[in-house]
């Protein structure tokens, strides 16, 4: 599973003009999901995205998690970060997920971060999506779970 994490002063996104998902303070996630991906790697990923300590403190040092602040979570679902372009100039996609599939473990994810009683903004799965944010910092990450495995 990989995801594009930024910290944002605020988020949203939308479809066909409507607003599906908005957050304020908190992080803007785009999650991908791999054809290979196991309920070990959304686990690990979820626990790295609520856990990094990406946010100030008192003395203005990155040691909050998303946890510790109360923020946000938008969640846009984005199989193209499995896009290989290390061939000719169309990416192929064969490493993502299966939509059907794919979507069920993008669900999960925002469930089990909801159960830790985190407020979850989304996307559509599948959509066309317009997504704004205001990143703070700029912070942005990147989490691979297929690290975890090395």
């Amino acid at each position: 599973m990989r995801a594009v994490v930024q910290r944002v002063a605020s988020a949203r996104v939308t479809v066909d003009g409507e607003e599906t998902g908005a957050i304020g303070d908190g992080l803007m996630v785009l999650l991908g999901v791999g054809e290979d991906d196991t309920d070990t790697d959304l686990v690990y990923t979820l626990e790295k995205v609520l856990n990094l300590r990406i946010f100030s403190d008192d003395e203005g040092k990155m040691n909050l998690s998303l946890l510790d602040t109360g923020g946000e979570l938008l969640v846009v679902s984005q199989f193209t970060l499995y896009g290989d372009t290390r061939k000719g100039r169309r990416p192929s996609f064969i490493s993502a997920m299966a939509p059907e599939p794919a979507e069920a473990m993008v669900d999960r994810f925002v469930t089990l971060a909801r159960a830790r009683g985190v407020r979850v903004g989304t996307g559509r799965f599948g959509a066309m999506m317009q997504v704004e944010l205001i990143n703070d910092g700029p912070v942005t990450l990147i989490i691979d779970s297929e690290a975890s495995r090395r």
